[in-house]
C-alpha cells in the first residue's frame, strides 16, 4: 500500500460517500465520550473525509475543530456543507504525517481510518507529537473489528491494512500514552489514551 494509491481510492469515492454511510448515533456518542470531547476543546480529526463528526463536535461547544485529509477531493467535499462555514472548522489537505501544524491539540480523533495509514507507529509518533501535554489520542471505528476487516476485504484491501487487535493497538500506543480505554465489541472499537508528560 503506498499513498498515492490511498489519495486515488478516496479521491474515487468522495462524491458518494455521504450517501454510503452508516451511523450509530449512540455508538458515535460512546465514541466522542471516550475521546473527551467536550466544551472548550480543541480537536484534530485525521482522515475527517467530509467530515461527517464535525456536527458532532459542533454539537458538543468543543473550541475548534481542524479537519485533515489526504484526499483533496474528501476536503472539498467537506467545504461544501454547511457546517464548514462555521469559523470553528479549519480543512486541511494533506498527510498528517508530513505537515507541520501551527498548534497542537487537546484531542485527536482517527474515526473509521486507522487500517488506511501502513505504519501504525509512525502515525501514533506523528499524532503524539501534534498533541498538547496531556491531550488524548482515540482511534475509533464504529464497527467490530471483524466487520471492519470483512468490509476492507473487497475493493478496500489494496489501501488498507488488517486492523490489529484492540490489545495490540493500546501496547503500541503505550510507548507515547496512558492508555485508559481499550474496548472491542460487536458496535464499536475504541482505543484511547493520554499523552505522557
Amino acid at each position: 500500500m503506498n499513498k498515492r494509491d490511498v489519495t486515488a481510492f478516496f479521491d474515487e469515492l468522495a462524491p458518494s460517500w455521504d450517501a454510503h454511510l452508516i451511523r450509530n448515533d449512540e455508538v458515535i456518542d460512546k465514541i466522542l465520550d471516550s475521546a473527551g470531547i467536550e466544551a472548550g476543546v480543541t480537536v484534530l480529526d485525521v482522515a475527517c473525509g467530509t467530515g461527517v463528526l464535525f456536527p458532532d463536535y459542533l454539537k458538543r461547544d468543543v473550541k475548534s475543530v481542524t479537519g485533515v485529509d489526504i484526499s483533496p477531493v474528501m476536503i472539498e467535499y467537506a467545504r461544501k456543507k454547511a457546517v464548514s462555514a462555521d469559523p470553528r472548522v479549519t480543512l486541511i489537505a494533506g498527510d498528517i504525517e508530513e505537515l507541520a501544524l501551527a498548534r497542537r491539540f487537546d484531542r485527536c480523533v482517527v474515526y473509521n481510518a486507522f487500517p488506511h495509514f501502513p505504519v501504525p507507529k509512525r502515525l501514533i509518533e506523528s499524532l503524539a507529537d501534534k498533541l498538547t501535554e496531556e491531550g488524548r489520542l482515540t482511534v475509533a471505528h464504529g464497527m467490530s473489528r471483524a466487520a471492519l476487516d470483512k468490509h476492507h476485504a473487497g475493493a478496500a484491501g489494496r489501501v488498507s491494512i488488517g486492523l490489529m487487535r484492540e490489545e495490540e493497538l493500546a501496547a503500541l500506543m503505550a510507548a507515547r500514552f496512558n492508555v485508559d480505554v481499550v474496548l472491542s465489541d460487536d458496535e464499536k472499537y475504541i482505543v484511547s489514551g493520554v499523552k505522557k508528560r
